[in-house]
């Protein structure tokens, strides 16, 4: 049996966030993001008919559009929103996944023996409309590749219901760069073999792809031909992540510990971007020599940046190490978590702060996390005695 999966996805959902409170925003070009230096977030149709696009440069995006507005964005808004629209999903679908912030699949296969399938769906998405009043696109297809591809082209010609056979006649026309996992670089690699659209792409033998991209050119022809069983995970909100370190000896030795703080801060924000999560509160543990543990949190604008992250921690423990007894134990915990589409926070770091994470997270993705690190958070252990004695002896 055919399953059956819906792609849910919130047009412009920063935009409709803000245009649901200020109707004065309706109609005009608005752009979601930083400062003059900061990157898009997110942006209206009526940008985008300018060229404005997601983690564009702000100054290109004025460049392109400078008649455009510009506003900081309200994460705490949109996450609220987003749980608004989760509650009512969840409610009324038997399975369903959170892909983002503003993104949804949902299996609901063996549905259209009681109820038409695009039929229900359509119920449920005017229900979502009806009571956040935020507009969606939806499409219904055989697997979660071929309905998001689906939401895309659906943004034009409404919500799509593609069924079994009428899947390959729906993706051969389109380019290769609606593929979800096609970046850039495979699309510019594969344009210079002359592929360029889905059909010819599925055309191509699967061995040959792999050889040319590596591992993941098998999944790339299964997209291109349609066949993707990957199934739709229950969703569940992860409420937070947090790391801890219990001395060998107990300290007093500050310079270690900020040391150490640094390096808990760049772990787990590494982890959050990983996993595509925000954090909006910090906290952090301390635990003295006679056990006593005290801690120390406070609220953050929505992130997952390291030098935000770091400077929160570092003040808070400034704030909470006040007896100036020896430590036994460190901690930190990040909650208050939300899912996002961005791999950090656009609405605070520059165009140079982006391009820094991104090449740092990529290094760490392909060789491990100590292949590159912040010197702030390294720590030093020499391998052997002599290497001790020779650094006492300079």
């Amino acid at each position: 049996m055919a399953r059956s999966i819906v792609h849910i996805d919130m047009n412009t959902f920063f935009v409709s966030c803000e245009r649901l409170t200020n109707s004065a925003l309706n109609g005009i070009p608005l752009i979601i993001g930083g400062g003059e230096r900061g990157v898009v977030a997110s942006c209206s149709y009526e940008a985008r008919r300018f060229g404005v696009r997601s983690a564009m440069p702000i100054h290109m995006a004025m460049k392109l559009c400078p008649q455009a507005k510009i506003m900081k964005g309200d994460m705490e808004l949109y996450s609220r929103l987003s749980h608004d629209i989760t509650e009512i999903i969840q409610e009324k679908a038997p399975v369903v996944e959170k892909a983002s912030i503003d993104e949804f699949y949902l299996d609901i296969t063996g549905m259209d023996k009681f109820h038409g399938s695009y039929k229900w769906t359509n119920e449920l998405a005017q229900t979502i409309i009806r009571e956040t009043g935020l507009p969606l696109t939806f499409a219904l297809s055989v697997n979660k590749t071929v309905s998001k591809i689906g939401t895309g082209e659906g943004k034009q010609k409404q919500n799509l219901e593609i069924p079994e056979h009428l899947v390959q006649p729906f993706l051969n026309p389109l380019s290769i760069q609606k593929i979800p996992m096609v970046g850039e670089k495979t699309f510019q690699m594969l344009s210079r073999i002359g592929i360029r659209t889905i059909q010819t792409l599925s055309e191509m033998p699967a061995e040959a792809l792999q050889r040319m991209i590596g591992k993941n050119g098998i999944e790339l022809w299964k997209k291109a031909n349609g066949i993707d069983n990957n199934p739709v995970e229950p969703y569940t909100e992860r409420k937070s992540i947090s790391t801890e370190e219990t001395f060998p000896q107990d300290t007093i030795d500050i310079d270690l510990i900020r040391r150490i703080l640094h390096g808990m801060v760049e772990k787990l924000a590494f982890q959050l971007r990983s996993e595509q999560w925000l954090a909006s509160t910090v906290t952090v543990k301390i635990r003295y020599a006679n056990f006593d543990t005290e801690t120390k949190q406070c609220r953050v604008q929505y992130t997952s940046a390291d030098h935000i992250l770091n400077q929160i921690v570092t003040e808070l423990f400034e704030k909470l190490y006040q007896r100036r007894m020896r430590l036994r134990l460190i901690g930190i915990r990040f909650s208050g978590l939300v899912r996002g589409t961005y791999q950090i926070d656009l609405f605070q770091d520059t165009e140079e702060m982006l391009a820094l994470y991104q090449a740092m997270d990529r290094m760490k993705t392909r060789y491990g996390f100590d292949s590159v690190m912040r010197c702030a958070g390294a720590t030093f252990k020499p391998n052997n005695k002599n290497e001790i004695l020779k650094r006492k002896s300079r």
